[in-house]
């Protein structure tokens, strides 16, 4: 397999030569970048997907922004408040920040940008965002004209009021769907908005072809640091060993390192010193279908954990790009210690198994035919089946993947959760609430009043460290019940050109407003 990869890589590069033997036309002073996929959409209020996510975060801006240190930093607001109670968030907001159509913003336009998401109409996938607010829910049943819990004070303050105390509120204003948007250019364009994006970020969409490039214009009137770079193009390449070919022809200036490059790279010493690193808010897992027969048995639930070699697989076929999980909160974002009581036994494995009488019992094993997926999905069917299980492996397209996983068809399943705001709340209450089973999240359709219960209290408690008491609790019966294999959490790498300077990988993707790098 990995003669015929070098083989193909090989030809590809060749071809590449004989059509491109030399960098492309570039645009001077503008950074090329590689996506693997066409955005679906720039506009805020629909988008749910990282790579929209990460271009308009370069369009946009919020009141709030995540900072180095993952707390919140004033962005469009210049200061806020809050009242003792937790319900009262009154924002001042900056004076002279403007759109790029050159309109002056208002208080009036975040009232509008945040009802825009809550109106039924509209049928935004964002509105859990924002149905904290007092009133949120009576406007999305159109039983009245505007959400009572956001008021403008005057053309710089704007006041919002929850229903009740949620700690992490601030980290929702932080996100996508919380951007601002002009009233006046999304009446124009209707839902031609998404690809005529106005907002008030550092830079602005000049050019959109779809599933070929997006180029970003810097804007010299931005209201904060205004970037260094004239622009981004980001060329849209599926292929992996395209994207490769491009970077090392020089016609693209970073790139995030396909796995099966990803030992090359390292051993590379010309190219080791250009490689940055970060480990990722996120954790990969195997998830259980706890809500029917094999897997609402927490034994069998257990025994399957037993049976699999996480750090062997960490170390061998994912190469060591990521930390082993002990629960589903990522560890550099948990601030109390967990304990994991789960260690490699194929022998214990095997006993549960046999005892619970579930020996030869067939598992369907879904999951996504990316072929680094396959090779791990193909080790954890060697290791349960050697444990007496009869697992059959599902491969399936994204769309249809998720669409399974909603409905709830899958035994067995491999998934990763990615942070949308630095908070443990992110990775407990959507994923493991009896609220959210499916879609919204927990798709194990994992079912535990006392998690519930805890989780609720540390939403309403501001106190961060009563609250973080709370999920640790929570997490520590999660781990208990074990509705997921904890695998590990992700490092991800990006190697860069020797002319690019003051390159940082964001732990988020909304953190990165692409204004530090020069060349």
């Amino acid at each position: 397999m990995k003669n015929s990869v070098h083989w193909l890589r090989t030809v590809l590069c060749v071809l590449v030569f004989f059509t491109a033997c030399s960098p492309q036309n570039r645009i001077e002073g503008y950074l090329y970048y590689r996506l693997n996929t066409n955005p679906t959409t720039l506009d805020p209020a629909f988008i749910v997907d990282v790579t929209g996510g990460s271009i308009a975060a370069k369009l946009f801006n919020g009141l709030v922004k995540i900072g180095k240190d993952l707390t919140i930093e004033p962005d469009i607001a210049e200061n806020w408040t809050l009242s003792a109670d937790g319900l009262h968030y009154t924002f001042q907001l900056k004076e002279g920040v403007k759109f790029s159509n050159g309109r002056t913003v208002t208080a009036r336009d975040f009232k509008y940008s945040f009802e825009r998401i809550l109106h039924p109409e509209n049928r935004s996938p964002a509105t859990w965002v924002f149905e904290k607010i007092l009133g949120a829910a009576e406007f999305i049943q159109g039983r009245a004209v505007e959400v009572r819990g956001i008021q403008v004070l005057d053309d710089h303050t704007l006041a919002i009021r929850l229903k009740r105390p949620f700690s992490p509120f601030l980290n929702l204003m932080a996100m996508t769907s919380a951007y601002v948007v002009p009233r006046e250019e999304v009446e124009k364009w209707g839902p031609d908005f998404s690809s005529h994006p106005i907002g008030t970020g550092p830079f602005l969409l000049k050019e959109w072809q779809p599933n070929r490039e997006i180029r970003l214009d810097r804007r010299t009137d931005y209201f904060d640091r205004p970037a260094k770079m004239h622009g981004i193009l980001y060329r849209i390449i599926p292929e992996d060993l395209t994207a490769v070919s491009e970077f090392e022809l020089g016609n693209l200036d970073l790139l995030t390192i396909p796995a099966a490059e990803y030992a090359r790279y390292r051993r590379d010493p010309s190219k080791r010193q250009f490689i940055a690193s970060i480990e990722g808010l996120n954790t990969y897992y195997l998830g259980f279908n706890c809500s029917r027969p094999p897997f609402d048995n927490p034994r069998l639930r257990k025994a399957v954990a037993s049976a699999i070699d996480r750090e062997k697989i960490l170390n061998t076929i994912y190469e060591k790009r990521g930390r082993l999980a002990d629960g589903p909160v990522p560890d550099i974002m948990r601030k109390w210690a967990l304990w994991s009581p789960y260690r490699y036994d194929p022998q214990k494995a095997r006993e549960i198994i046999a005892e619970e009488g579930f020996q030869n019992s067939t598992v369907n094993f879904y999951i996504t035919a990316d072929q680094e997926i396959v090779d791990i999905a193909e080790v954890i069917q060697s290791y349960l089946m050697d444990a007496g299980l009869n697992v059959q492996i599902k491969q399936l397209e994204w769309s249809a993947y998720k669409e399974s996983l909603n409905r709830g068809e899958a035994d067995l399943f491999y998934l990763s959760w990615w942070a949308d705001y630095p908070d443990p709340e992110n990775f407990l209450f959507p994923l493991f609430h009896s609220a959210n089973h499916g879609p919204a999240g927990n798709r194990t359709r994992y079912t535990n009043a006392v998690v519930d219960a805890l989780i609720e209290q540390g939403r309403l408690t501001m106190d961060e460290k009563k609250r973080n008491a709370l999920y640790q609790k929570a997490e520590e019966l999660i781990v208990a019940d074990s509705p997921w294999v904890f695998l590990w959490h992700r490092t991800d790498f990006i190697i860069r050109q020797p002319r690019v300077k003051n390159y940082t990988i964001q732990p988020i993707y909304s953190m990165d407003k692409g204004t530090e790098i020069s060349f």
